[in-house]
């Protein structure tokens, strides 16, 4: 536990708040999450027993109530925790505006850009009244996340890593870094196709429809911005 030994309420904020992981878990919660196992893919790389005793750590100051549902437990974030919505969307769009995409390789993820595409999903925009299925296809993922399928329908999007025996509508190849670049507002579709390091079947030309559907990261505004002005 940090403990900057001072009654100042910034060190004393900065004491829970700067714990290793507890901003994206703060983040998973404002974005919706309430399972374990939802919370957990918004953090693949933090080990689950870490991440109970920063939910059991954040109970204990009153930013999270657990709550029963069914035979399982929910988590949701009190008034205490809502209230630092504006603190982690100002993190995210500062690191947006001033570091950018400069990402090395090992912090590239296709399962949390797989999962967070999911979540941000625009439905709304989805053909209504019948079943939308995108395959995504990443030539350089682990085996293991290579191949993921989004299934939009009835106005609820499921995220599969095994096939799910419907009829594809999009396919989407791609590299990791390519779709996590158009994601977070760095890269163009059209420039990525363009270039070969992206391949869209279905959705009209260059996928525009696709791009509709999916739309880009809550962040990704800004890094459109900065690109805008500095051309």
């Amino acid at each position: 536990m940090v403990d900057y030994m001072q009654f100042c309420t910034v060190a004393r904020g900065a004491e829970v708040l700067g714990e290793l992981w507890t901003p994206l878990v703060v983040r998973e919660l404002l974005c919706g999450s309430s399972r374990f196992n939802d919370i957990h893919r918004g953090v693949p790389r933090m080990s689950p027993t870490l991440l109970t005793q920063r939910l059991r750590k954040l109970e204990s100051i009153g930013v999270v109530e657990r709550r029963r549902a069914g035979k399982a437990w929910e988590y949701h974030l009190t008034p205490a925790g809502e209230e630092l919505r504006p603190i982690v969307v100002g993190i995210g769009h500062w690191g947006a505006r001033w570091i950018g995409s400069r990402l090395r390789r090992e912090q590239l993820d296709a399962g949390f850009l797989m999962w967070d595409i999911r979540r941000f999903a625009r439905i709304e925009e989805f053909p209504a009244g019948q079943r939308t299925v995108v395959h995504f296809r990443f030539r350089d993922a682990p085996s293991a996340e290579r191949l993921w399928w989004l299934v939009v329908e009835d106005g609820t999007a499921d995220l599969c890593r095994d096939d799910p025996g419907h009829e594809v509508t999009v396919i989407v190849e791609s590299t990791v870094r390519s779709l996590t670049e158009i994601w977070n507002g760095d890269g163009d579709p059209g420039q990525q196709i363009r270039a070969g390091v992206l391949v869209v079947q279905g959705a009209g030309r260059q996928g525009q429809s696709l791009w509709r559907w999916l739309g880009r990261s809550m962040f990704a505004p800004t890094r459109i911005s900065m690109r805008a002005e500095a051309t």
